[in-house]
């Protein structure tokens, strides 16, 4: 471990200085011994500079060296822009006259950690050893590009494509590639569905993830399937329904193959009214909290979550056709894998545990039909699962195979993605194998009316009421009991009246709506801040602020919701 942490030091310390040698060229201070710096001459000129304190690096690359913590504790105080050495507006792969070029034969021997692991992106070649074992999607995503370009991997995941992300690629620069790029890249998402409705409000459009419009939340039980919120991960999968089937296999199963027509002939078909939310609803709110710490993800406001009338077979009577004992040891998990991948032939993947799975009062259902209607494309045409109460990452869309195993999904969805962690936990060391993958969800609600900037005018001394709508939801089948609004941030409350579809108790899958004619005190004039709260039936009810629950994917947010509305004369 001492021989790894000073190899890693060291292969930190070598970058750090040859990195020095070129940003002192690119901002021009640059002389005619630098031009035959040696790796002896920049280990003294760096560890000199240290000591005079030029942009604090030798403090950074010392502490690299003793503690092996390689780029990421090195980078950590140099300017997060590739304008800081390349100049005003240089972005990611572009030319840059001043380093050297490398050909491609040359890039394509630095595959491993002993040669150094170079990828190229556009016309600019790149050195990420270091930055492999720390890569958020995983080492093995990024090796799949070692020794070759990036771009396909880049056009396929379109969160790379962002200022921030190219800012820390350009940081790994070790020159230009020769020729330049000439990857002939294909767009992945050419095949999207083209009927999304145009009210729906885009956080990401390659991937498509919208939500839909907020004042439309609270208007109905059931979410139209046209403004239901969307979150792909992947390109939409384009699956003809009529040749279309999935594959049930695993631990002490025998192997079914089974059609659409297999499913509606042959069991079964159940309709439950199941609420849906995304993972990361509402993390915005949990951005605004004010933080050193960065959270990275899709700025969802409070409308990535539907209620609908899922209509199809129960996940547990496909498993006892196929044999399945729910006392063998060796099976634990029940895993889902989608037909939406990547260029790699990697799928989206998840998990959930057998006993949610066979619980003849979880309701885990392979859904084929929506509000009564087949299912769009964009929801998981022409097969998904719907996991009542649990995180929606869960309920797997576009279902090719079905798998009984001891372990868990490994895909990365489950692995590295859609867990929580401590607040004082941020990218630097977060461990991603120290936390469970999220299944049931907190209680949440939100408020859908009125938005945000709202005003009315008060009528000399009159009495005023203000109508504020919203939904309360919770994971695992827990009712909600009551909703509290407050106009004096907690210190009064009024209740709610609350609207749900009747269901048992510890089966309440669907969402419940509410509604306050909230009085405005008496002779208020101005900005109002106006909250709620949500305690559902196993008396959960929500924090007050973000700053206990923050954690670094913003995931599972369920603060109070909060809008600020004003009063005028």
């Amino acid at each position: 471990m001492v021989f790894s942490g000073f190899r890693q030091g060291c292969r930190s310390l070598h970058r750090a200085c040859v990195g020095f040698a070129w940003t002192r060229e690119a901002c021009g201070i640059r002389d005619a011994s630098h031009r035959a710096l040696s790796s002896s001459q920049a280990y003294s000129d760096v560890v000199k500079h240290s000591y005079e304190g030029i942009s604090g690096w030798g403090r950074v690359i010392g502490a690299a060296f003793v503690a092996g913590t390689g780029t990421a504790l090195y980078y950590s105080n140099l300017d997060k822009t590739p304008a800081s050495c390349g100049g005003p507006g240089v972005a990611a792969g572009a030319h840059r006259p001043e380093m050297p070029t490398f050909s491609k034969e040359e890039v394509a021997k630095h595959k491993t950690k002993d040669t150094g692991i170079w990828v190229t992106y556009k016309d600019g070649v790149y050195d990420v050893t270091d930055w492999v074992d720390i890569h958020p999607g995983g080492a093995s995503r990024l090796m799949l590009a070692a020794g070759g370009p990036i771009d396909p991997f880049w056009a396929m995941y379109a969160q790379h494509n962002t200022e921030q992300v190219q800012s820390i690629l350009e940081e790994y620069r070790l020159g230009n590639l020769e020729g330049g790029g000439s990857v002939a890249v294909g767009n992945p998402y050419e095949n999207e569905p083209t009927d999304r409705h145009p009210s729906l409000v885009v956080r990401s459009t390659t991937p498509m993830n919208s939500e839909t419009p907020m004042e439309l939340l609270g208007e109905s039980l059931v979410t139209p399937n046209d403004l239901f919120f969307i979150r792909n991960h992947l390109p939409v999968p384009d699956i003809d329904g009529k040749e279309y089937s999935f594959e049930v296999e695993g631990e002490g199963l025998k192997r079914l193959s089974l059609s659409l027509d297999d499913l509606k002939s042959n069991f079964k078909k159940h309709s439950i009214t199941v609420t849906i939310q995304c993972t990361g609803n509402r993390r915005k709110d949990m951005m605004d909290t004010p933080s050193p710490k960065e959270i990275k993800g899709l700025e969802w406001q409070g409308a990535a979550i539907g209620t609908a009338v899922w209509g199809g077979v129960l996940l547990r009577d496909v498993l006892k056709e196929a044999g399945i004992d729910e006392n063998d040891p060796d099976i634990e998990h029940i895993r889902f894998y989608g037909h939406d991948g990547d260029i790699t032939g990697s799928t989206y993947g998840a998990s959930i545990p057998l006993a949610k799975a066979m619980d003849v009062r979880g309701d885990v259902l392979l859904a084929y039909e929506m509000n009564g209607k087949e299912l769009t494309r964009d929801h998981g045409y022409p097969l998904r699962v719907v996991v009542p109460g649990v995180a929606a990452c869960r309920s797997v869309k576009w279902l090719k195979k079905i798998e009984a195993s001891r372990h868990e999904s490994e895909s990365f969805w489950q692995q590295r993605d859609y867990k929580t962690f401590s607040p004082n936990v941020d990218w630097d060391t977060v461990d991603w194998t120290s936390s469970p993958a999220i299944q049931s969800m907190p209680v949440t609600s939100a408020i859908t009316y009125p938005a945000p900037g709202f005003f009315v005018e008060r009528d000399g001394d009159d009495d005023l009421t203000v109508t504020v709508k919203g939904y309360a939801w919770s994971g695992g089948g827990n009712g909600i009991i009551r909703v509290d609004v407050s106009t004096d941030d907690g210190k009064t409350w009024q209740d709610a009246s609350l609207k749900k579809a009747h269901q048992q108790s510890g089966r309440t899958w669907a969402w419940t709506l509410w509604e306050c004619d909230v009085e405005i005190p008496k002779g208020h004039i101005g900005p109002l801040d106006i909250v709620a709260k949500a305690t559902d039936e196993s008396c959960n009810t929500q924090p007050e602020r973000a700053e206990g629950i923050w954690n670094l994917r913003g995931v599972v947010c369920n603060t109070w919701p909060r809008i600020r509305i004003d009063i005028k004369e």
